[in-house]
C-alpha cells in the first residue's frame, strides 16, 4: 500500500469518524435535553394536578403514561440525527407493535383493566383493600399492575387484570368497621353476667363507637357452653387497637367465670356415664 493509498484511507476514516462523531455528541445532547425537558413536563403536570386536587391515583397514572409516551418520541428523535427515516420507523414500530399486542396480550388485558380502574375506582392509593387475594395497603395503581404494601410491610406486585377481574374488598370505603370477635363460656357460667361485664368493659375502650353501639350476643352453643358474639365498631384507623383491646378486655372479664370445659373430654364424660 502506498502513501497516496494510505492518506485517502486515513482522510475517509477522518471524515467518517467526524460525521459519526457530530452526530454521537448531537445524539448525546439531545438525550440529555430531552429527559430533562421530560422531567419538566411531567412535574408540571403533576403540580398542576395537584393544584386541581386530582386524585392521587390519577396523576400517578397520568404522570407515568406521559413519561412513558416521552421517552419513546425522545427515542425516535435520536433516531432521526442518525439518519434513520422516522417515518418508516414510525410504520415499523406500529407493526412491532401488532405483532407485541398479539403475543403478549396478556399485557394489554392488564393495561385495560388498568384503565377501568381509573375510571370506576373500586379502590384508590392508600385505600387498604383484599384484591386477588392479598391485603394490605394500595401504594399504587400502574399501567400494567397494582402495588400494595401488606400488614408485614412486603410490597406485593399484582397484575391489574387479576386484581380488576377478582373480587375486590374495600376496607377504607366506609368510614367505620366492626370487630368480629368469639368468646367460649363453660356451660355453667352465667352468660347474662358475662355480656354485662363486656359490655361495660367495651364502653370503656378507647376510640369504641357508641353510634352503633357494640353488640355481644349469644352466638352459637355447643357442648362446652354458649359461645358469645364480641362486636364492637370502630373507624378503620384504630381498627387494630380496638381489635386488640377487645381481645385483653375478653381475657381479663372473663377470667373470674368457670373456665369451658373442652368439648372433646365432655363427649368422653357422655359415653363413659
Amino acid at each position: 500500500m502506498n502513501t497516496d493509498q494510505m492518506q485517502k484511507y486515513m482522510d475517509l476514516a477522518v471524515d467518517v469518524g467526524m460525521r459519526f462523531g457530530t452526530r454521537l455528541i448531537g445524539a448525546l445532547a439531545l438525550w440529555i435535553v430531552g429527559r430533562l425537558v421530560a422531567r419538566a413536563v411531567v412535574s408540571l403536570v403533576e403540580k398542576a394536578c395537584e393544584k386541581r386536587r386530582v386524585d392521587p391515583t390519577l396523576i400517578l397514572y397520568l404522570t407515568r403514561a406521559l413519561a412513558v409516551t416521552l421517552n419513546i418520541v425522545i427515542g425516535i428523535a435520536i433516531l432521526g440525527v442518525f439518519g434513520v427515516e422516522t417515518t418508516s420507523f414510525a410504520g415499523i414500530l406500529a407493526a412491532m407493535g401488532v405483532a407485541i399486542g398479539l403475543a403478549w396480550s396478556g399485557l394489554l388485558s392488564n393495561l385495560a383493566a388498568g384503565i377501568f380502574m381509573i375510571v370506576l375506582r373500586p379502590f384508590k392509593v392508600g385505600d387498604f383493600v383484599c384484591a386477588a387475594g392479598v391485603t394490605g395497603t394500595v401504594r399504587a395503581i400502574g399501567l400494567f399492575a397494582t402495588e400494595i404494601d401488606a400488614p408485614d410491610n412486603v410490597l406485593t406486585t399484582v397484575g391489574n387484570a387479576k386484581v380488576f377481574g377478582d373480587t375486590i374488598q374495600n376496607f377504607s370505603a366506609n368510614p367505620y368497621r366492626r370487630v368480629d370477635l368469639t368468646a367460649q363460656l363453660s356451660g355453667a357460667a352465667d352468660h347474662q353476667a358475662a355480656i354485662a361485664r363486656l359490655r361495660a368493659g367495651l364502653a370503656q375502650i378507647e376510640h369504641v363507637m357508641k353510634d352503633p353501639a357494640p353488640v355481644v350476643e349469644i352466638v352459637d352453643a355447643n357442648l362446652a357452653g354458649p359461645v358469645l358474639a364480641v362486636r364492637p365498631f370502630t373507624h378503620n384507623s384504630h381498627y387494630w387497637s380496638v381489635y386488640f383491646a377487645t381481645t385483653k378486655l375478653m381475657r381479663e372479664a372473663l377470667s373470674v367465670f368457670p373456665a369451658p370445659v373442652n368439648a372433646v373430654q365432655v363427649i368422653e364424660k357422655k359415653t363413659a356415664s
